[in-house]
């Protein structure tokens, strides 16, 4: 089991708005990384002055992992036998986007993946593509 951790937007979602997962991410025992995606998803839709602040201290505090070029190409051809074999729209393919980006980014690191969003990360953990991405879903 990996020690290194990532964890997606919708954990930091869950925990900004409602206060879940605090216990368990406080009881996290290894490295915690933030990805520059998830910062990205968060930025956008940061308006509270506490999330403003919190966002700035997870910059400061936690090193970033950014998706490499492989990533990125690998992305495209997972999203597309996605769009094959599940006929989705372009606007779902681009909101799964950046979840693909992320579970690639932190395969790419070992990092365990951990997220609240089972749907869409357990679709893209049965792809090719995704082979050894290390996800826990809370």
């Amino acid at each position: 089991m990996s020690s290194l951790f990532l964890l997606d937007t919708s954990i930091f979602v869950d925990y900004l708005r409602n206060g879940l997962h605090e216990d368990r991410i406080d009881s996290l025992t290894g490295v915690v990384r933030t990805s520059s995606v998830v910062l990205a998803e968060l930025w956008r839709g940061a308006s509270r002055p506490a999330e403003l602040a919190y966002l700035q201290a997870l910059e400061k505090n936690h090193s970033i992992l950014v998706p490499t070029k492989q990533n990125w190409l690998d992305s495209g051809m997972l999203l597309r036998r996605v769009r094959v074999d599940h006929g989705f729209t372009p606007e779902k393919l681009r909101n799964l986007h950046f979840d693909v980006l992320i579970a690639l980014t932190a395969r790419s690191h070992g990092a365990r993946l951990i997220t609240s969003d089972r749907v869409d990360f357990e679709l893209i953990a049965s792809y090719r593509a995704a082979k050894g991405l290390n996800l826990e879903i809370w």
